[in-house]
């Protein structure tokens, strides 16, 4: 399919060049090459600044946009060379890689030596790009495109709603009120109480502080953002956000809805295997609705103790499931041989994914009508575009903010009961969730009754409404066709505020 240009090109200036710059970890990739092919597809030149390890899991996106004629481009730079000096271990160049706390911070200090190589490329090129787009977490980037002199938009990946309670907490000073039990967030539409544990922000621990400060300068020095989200899930809270910024903020989403055709569901920057095929078959034979689906996200590491409840929880609540776990977590004989144990028990009911599996094509199977989240923005937005309900159990940043969205605000939602942060690889020493809760909650969400069922069609409406958002003429659609327009006729930077009225009116 060859590219469907935007503006009359007889009459119309060379399509603009936007250059995307993700911060590398699979929650924050995966969106922005979702977005650098909805530009591509619109006639627009998309180029995925990487280094060379996320490089090679993009080949099956790149071929992909290449068969389709897409002017999508990976452009590779190499990991710096610092990292050796910083102690990373070779190969390292994704957070998903990073085995041992003592690296995290490392990691994003070495990541800021990417600026010479970015700067390079854009002075290199024939033309000067349009606009950068780059991840928030890559504050870095405003500096080099400061002085390139290019206009720039920053990419945040969780909701509006959580980006806008980070926004007015920062501007507050409130993050820093660590010693205080909980309190009210200032200039939401609705009232949003928080405690430590669920603060928003990102780079909240001690020693971190510059990484949070270099993050809001970025996004309030930008020309705007660009949200993963859409007008008719978030209506106030975009409105919100835009106008505490004072800045446009373009909501594009779902970026997933992009992926309608079935390689491009299953893969989402993986090459499909067997796992596809076999989840595929296994879920053709279950009821519409029936079936409930685990996945805690690319980054969260479950300890065998709460592997063995979550597994315990699923087997109690009786329904049938589809869980993925990952292969660190099932690395050891003690729990491969936990799990060849329960899958004997479940054998018909339950279906165990190790590794990777096709999210997308999961859950727009007409068997799922559940999914227990870790609560990552990408996931749930990925599972309210498919009229999923969930089981939230956030982990840490912005998913218990996300959690009080879907549970509290858009009502697609049952809490398994976390209440605090855990760390990246099963700090889970407190069991706050155990196999009661995990059965409870699955068979809140997937049982009838009248709340059930309210639940299940206020998710199926938001599918609805959010596909309408993606196409032609809809409000994310539309929202695209305005940036794309912005920077192909130059036209003045829209910097003015827009005056809404935020008060909290709401307990949620």
């Amino acid at each position: 399919m060859a590219p469907t240009a935007e503006l009359d090109t007889a009459t119309s200036p060379p399509p603009p060049h936007f250059v995307i710059v993700p911060f590398p970890a699979q929650g924050h990739t995966i969106p922005m090459v979702d977005l650098a092919r909805l530009l591509a597809e619109r006639g627009v030149r998309a180029s995925l600044v990487v280094t060379p390890v996320n490089a090679a899991r993009l080949r099956g996106a790149a071929d992909h946009a290449a068969r389709a004629e897409l002017p999508l481009e990976i452009v590779e730079v190499p990991f710096p060379p610092s990292a050796a000096d910083a102690g990373l271990p070779p190969g390292v160049e994704n957070i998903d890689l990073i085995t041992d706390y003592a690296d995290f911070r490392p990691f994003f200090d070495v990541m800021r030596d990417l600026a010479a190589p970015l700067e390079a490329y854009l002075r290199a090129l024939p033309a000067p790009p349009s606009c950068v787009i780059s991840d928030l977490s890559n504050s870095w980037t405003a500096g080099v495109v400061s002085r390139v002199g290019l206009p720039r938009l920053f990419f945040h990946g969780p909701s509006c709603f959580y980006s806008l309670c980070d926004l007015n907490a920062a501007a507050h000073g409130l993050q820093q009120q660590a010693d205080d039990d909980r309190y009210v967030v200032p200039g939401m539409p609705v009232r949003v109480e928080v405690t430590k544990d669920t603060q928003p922000g990102f780079f909240n621990t001690p020693g971190w502080e510059d990484l949070r400060d270099a993050a809001m300068e970025a996004m309030r020095t930008a020309d705007g953002g660009v949200v993963n989200t859409f007008l008719d899930l978030e209506d106030e809270f975009i409105a919100c956000f835009e106008a505490a910024l004072a800045k446009p903020v373009w909501t594009l989403g779902p970026f997933c809805l992009y992926n309608r055709d079935a390689d491009a569901m299953a893969s989402r920057g993986n090459t499909p295997d067997v796992a596809q095929s076999v989840v595929t078959t296994w879920l053709d034979a279950m009821d519409t609705d029936s079936v409930i689906y685990v996945n805690f996200g690319s980054l969260a590491r479950k300890v065998p103790k709460y592997l063995f409840e979550v597994g315990h929880g699923l087997e109690d609540s009786g329904k049938p499931f589809v869980w993925v776990v990952k292969e660190s977590e099932v690395a050891t004989p003690e729990v491969q041989e936990w799990l060849s144990a329960l899958e004997a028990r479940v054998a018909g009911r339950g279906v165990v994914v190790r590794g990777w599996a096709p999210q997308l094509a999961i859950l727009s199977h007409r068997a799922v009508g559940g999914f227990v989240t870790h609560c990552g923005w990408n996931s749930i937005l990925e599972s309210i575009a498919h009229g999923v309900p969930v089981v939230t159990w956030p982990h840490f940043t912005d998913q218990f903010l996300n959690e009080r969205l879907a549970v509290n605000v858009l009502g697609v939602g049952v809490p398994v009961g976390a209440t605090a942060s855990v760390l990246l690889f099963g700090d889970e020493a407190a069991m706050q969730v155990g196999r009661a809760d995990v059965a409870r909650a699955v068979s809140k969400l997937m049982d009838g009754g009248e709340e059930a069922g309210e639940r299940r069609r206020k998710a199926k409406e938001y599918g609805e409404k959010a596909h309408r958002a993606m196409e032609k003429g809809g409000s994310s659609y539309e929202s695209l066709t305005q940036l794309i327009r912005s920077f192909t006729l130059q036209e003045p930077k829209n910097s003015s505020s827009i005056t809404v009225e935020c008060s909290a009116n709401r307990h949620i």
